[in-house]
């Protein structure tokens, strides 16, 4: 397969058709047609599989509200809103804008009808009725609290400028500013389409649903709550957790209405979002870089987490928005300060020249017991900066917190974010009381009310599959877990020559790698004695990561030079430490050695079981495989090849825009087998979902694209044979990005035409989604849901002819949440069992753990790949060399 003339042998070619022969005309998509034709799915529900119907039967309750209708109205009117101030710029903030709507509809209330609205903040705006015409224009003077100069809050202007008799006159004159309004007619929404779709809102009807999320959105900003999306926060003290570092995690509400096969429901979840700890923005700044003291403070570093944070000022009392920091101390900073009633013979204003410092200690009388060597706070613009001493300013509630969490805060939130499944059903319970939705004004309106029982929900439990370990031996799962006691890998790889790495972890190193050697030669792996252990000159310790790395080398390269060590044992002090990702570079790209960390922090017998599984599946082992792929039963897999792709796009943290997405892909080899994997990576511009080079064609005639990697993998590892089935396994996407999936189809498909022109493998698609608020729950029950749990009606979206929620593990803490998977294109055929089926045992084949994941394994790779490669990215620069040849065909993401 390496080249069009190499592939396998390909059928004859057809013969001519014979003029007296009309050929069959084929159903649209199966196989003939334009690409765009072939892929489109089918949405309709009546033309897809039925239910499945294999597994135990169980009674389960959701998260999902019935939504009753009684009388009202029976549309509702959509119109655009623009916002400006009066020199003509738009108004942007979401807080402001609602509050110029909720005035402007108090001052008109009687000429617009004396009725409710609902508005996102933005530009839409819904009423139950029509206002009196298709486009109205107000004028709204609101009292913002705020002033354009800079007088207002005493604040001084690195232009000068500023007079003493100004600040006693601001304290008169309040914040009004003169906003324009326009409304303009959009549509009218037809509301009664609900009543009319017993099996959901229909396509070309969401637009209900946007209306009906708004005015849930609404309704919480009304009450002053922190809103993300349809998720929302209040501002009370038992919802914060104290994350450190001066970080809070915030317990909340996801609130939105959902279009399922059963008619419309409200889905209410509990969220969790981080924000900034309020008070003193000098304490928040010390406890975020862990110091003692504000003279300590790295200001390089706090200059990107203050923008554009909000303070409240102590000598005024107003909020202001962060723009920046001074450059010079406090005590330094000077401005022009205009002396009162001070007029020479010109009747030019005389001023005067004082620092900061001086100006609020002599001239506004305010103590300041620090401030005079640390920097100001700049809430101006660039050009007329406002300076104020950062002991006056204090954090607002409320801010989100947009910069990634270290180790240690995620796991605090981790655990404090533990809820059992009654602990969640009593929140829920308390919410749907507390916020009594059937009193809104809008909902009344459409005479909306909502159920505050859970909706019951059928679902069957899943019997787990038969894995096959060392020995030929079966063994049957319990609770989606099992253990290797008195049992070999089934594929156990050696170790004859590695060396051991000690970054300067400070702990015993030799008990924990001659533990592990013990582990694995009870599990079948023979390791003989490391041939060095490298230890980490103490003096290195506190240099770069990078640097400390290079080092590192150099004493391994000298030691052996002529032929290098086949697996490294890195000891690092932590998790993820800077050491990480130049060390992944240099062992997976330049060097080509698999290898394994370790975080020392974490060592006992669990975590070092967990280890000795990923070394031997990155040494080319199998700790253990389906039953099934032994004795090729897996329905419509195994006995025609078939390659299993796992897909996803890893971000790095908002704060790093700098930084490419990482798009991975992981492929299956060695079929009949799917539980070994090779994986392919690219890096592609920030924060695009859409992975680009899965086809990437070059002028000379060659492809350097994913998929062309991943099928000569394939085609090189399963005896010379093309795959004629192609499953592709997408995570990462909403329902809205959806279309974006089918453009990443049809790259694969140029991709495998490219091979070979007649080569037309066929395709399903399954997407993955985690990202929703669904739950289920036992009736009567503490317990989680059993592993196994899938549920296929009445909860499941109604538009997409197979999709279903699927719990494959046992949940060991908190509450279970299912995976959402629909099968977007399915020319391969399966039923509903045969895909749920097939979802349930690829759940099984992680090589890094011994129990069921919540996820497909192929997902589970792919997100580990791209997450691996984009820690070499913070680390190493935008750029990502290629794999080592040595590495590209092994599981280095295991």
């Amino acid at each position: 397969m390496a080249s069009k003339g190499t592939l396998s042998n390909l059928p004859p070619p057809p013969q001519e058709i014979p003029p007296n022969v009309v050929p069959i005309q084929v159903e649209p998509g199966k196989g003939c047609g334009s690409l765009s034709e072939r892929l489109r799915p089918n949405f309709n529900q009546m033309n897809g599989p039925r239910p499945g119907v294999k597994g135990k039967k169980i009674h389960l309750l959701t998260n999902h509200f019935r939504v009753c209708f009684q009388g009202g109205t029976s549309h509702l009117h959509s119109y655009s809103v623009n916002v400006h101030y009066e020199n003509g710029d738009p108004v942007t903030r979401r807080n402001l804008i609602r509050k110029v709507i909720q005035k402007l509809w108090e001052i008109y209330s009687l000429e617009l009808g004396e009725q409710a609205f609902a508005t996102d903040g933005q530009q839409s705006l819904f009423t139950a009725c029509p206002l009196p015409k298709k486009k109205l224009e107000f004028t709204v003077v609101l009292d913002v609290a705020t002033s354009k100069s800079s007088k207002t809050d005493g604040s001084l202007s690195g232009n000068g400028d500023f007079s003493e008799g100004d600040q006693k006159r601001q304290k008169i004159i309040s914040g009004f500013k003169t906003f324009k309004v326009q409304i303009t007619f959009v549509s009218v929404i037809p509301f009664q389409s609900m009543l009319d779709a017993p099996n959901g809102v229909k396509s070309g009807n969401n637009e209900v649903l946007r209306a009906l999320d708004t005015i849930l959105q609404h309704s919480n900003a009304k009450r002053n709550c922190l809103l993300l999306r349809q998720s929302y926060f209040s501002n009370e003290i038992r919802n914060f957790m104290d994350l450190t570092g001066g970080i809070l995690g915030l317990r909340g509400f996801h609130s939105s209405f959902q279009s399922v096969q059963g008619g419309l429901f409200f889905n209410l979840d509990v969220s969790t979002t981080t924000i900034i700890q309020l008070g003193p923005l000098v304490n928040f700044l010390m406890a975020n870089q862990n110091v003692d003291n504000p003279f300590k403070i790295d200001w390089t570093k706090a200059t990107g987490i203050l923008k554009n944070l909000r303070i409240k000022l102590a000598h005024s009392n107003r909020e202001h928005k962060i723009t920046g920091l001074s450059d010079r101390l406090c005590k330094e900073l000077k401005f022009l300060l205009r002396l009162k009633g001070s007029h020479d013979q010109n009747d030019n204003v005389q001023t005067v020249e004082v620092t900061v410092y001086d100006y609020f200690i002599r001239r506004r009388g305010i103590e300041l017991s620090y401030s005079s060597n640390l920097p100001c706070i700049n809430v101006g613009s660039q050009h007329r900066p406002q300076f104020i001493p950062i002991e006056l300013c204090s954090l607002v509630s409320l801010q989100r917190y947009k910069e990634e969490l270290s180790i240690h805060q995620r796991s605090l939130l981790l655990k404090k974010l533990r809820q059992k499944p009654m602990e969640i059903i009593n929140d829920l319970n308390e919410e749907l009381k507390t916020n009594n939705y059937d009193t809104d004004p809008m909902l009344r309106a459409c005479g909306i009310s909502i159920n505050k029982s859970f909706t019951q929900v059928g679902g069957r439990i899943l019997s787990p599959p038969l894995l096959r370990v060392g020995n030929k031996v079966d063994l049957v799962p319990k609770r989606s877990r099992w253990n290797f006691n008195d049992k070999k890998f089934a594929e156990p790889k050696g170790i004859e020559f590695w060396v051991v790495v000690n970054f300067s972890t400070g702990f015993d190193i030799r008990s924990s790698y001659t533990e592990l050697a013990k582990l694995g030669a009870m599990e079948g792996m023979h390791i003989r004695p490391p041939a060095f252990v490298f230890e980490e000159n103490p003096k290195h310790k506190k240099k770069p990561g990078s640097v400390r790395v290079d080092l590192m080398f150099e004493q391994i390269i000298s030691k052996f030079r002529k032929d290098p060590p086949r697996f490294i044992l890195c000891f690092l002090p932590t998790k993820f430490s800077c050491l990480y990702g130049p060390w992944k570079k240099k062992c997976l790209m330049d060097f080509g050695i698999r290898n394994q960390c370790i975080a020392m922090n974490r060592v006992d017998e669990a975590y070092l079981a967990n280890v000795i599984l990923k070394m031997n599946a990155r040494l080319g082992g199998i700790n253990f495989m389906l039953s099934a792929e032994v004795s090729q039963t897996i329905p419509l897999v195994s006995k025609v090849p078939t390659l299993i792709l796992g897909m996803d796009v890893r971000h790095a943290a908002s704060a790093r825009s700098d930084l490419p997405s990482v798009a991975a892909v992981v492929g299956s080899r060695q079929w009949p087998m799917i539980s070994c994997y090779a994986a392919s990576i690219r890096v592609q511009p920030p924060k695009t979902e859409t992975i680009h080079s899965l086809f990437k064609p070059l002028s000379e005639g060659e492809d350097t694209g994913i998929i062309r990697e991943l099928l000569m993998d394939f085609y090189a590892s399963s005896g010379k044979r093309k795959p004629a089935q192609i499953i592709i396994f997408r995570q990462g996407l909403c329902e809205s990005q959806f279309k974006q999936i089918i453009n990443e189809v049809e790259e694969i498909i140029k991709a495998c035409k490219f091979l070979d022109e007649t080569w037309s493998p066929k395709f399903t698609l399954i997407i993955a989604q985690r990202r929703h608020h669904t739950k289920l729950f036992q009736p009567d029950s503490s317990e989680n849901i059993p592993p196994g749990t899938v549920v296929d009606t009445k909860i499941c979206h109604p538009l997409y002819n197979n999709n279903f929620y699927m719990c494959a593990n046992a949940a060991r803490v908190g509450t279970s949440r299912p995976s959402h998977y629909f099968v977007l294109l399915d020319e391969i055929g399966f039923s509903s069992d045969d895909a749920q089926e097939l979802v349930h045992c690829l759940c099984y084949v992680s090589q890094r753990c011994t129990s069921a994941i919540y996820e497909v394994a192929p997902i589970r790779y792919a997100r580990l790949a791209a997450a691996q490669m984009l820690e070499i990215v913070k680390s190493e620069g935008p750029q990502l060399p290629k794999l080592h040849k040595n590495i590209r065909d092994t599981m280095f993401f295991c």
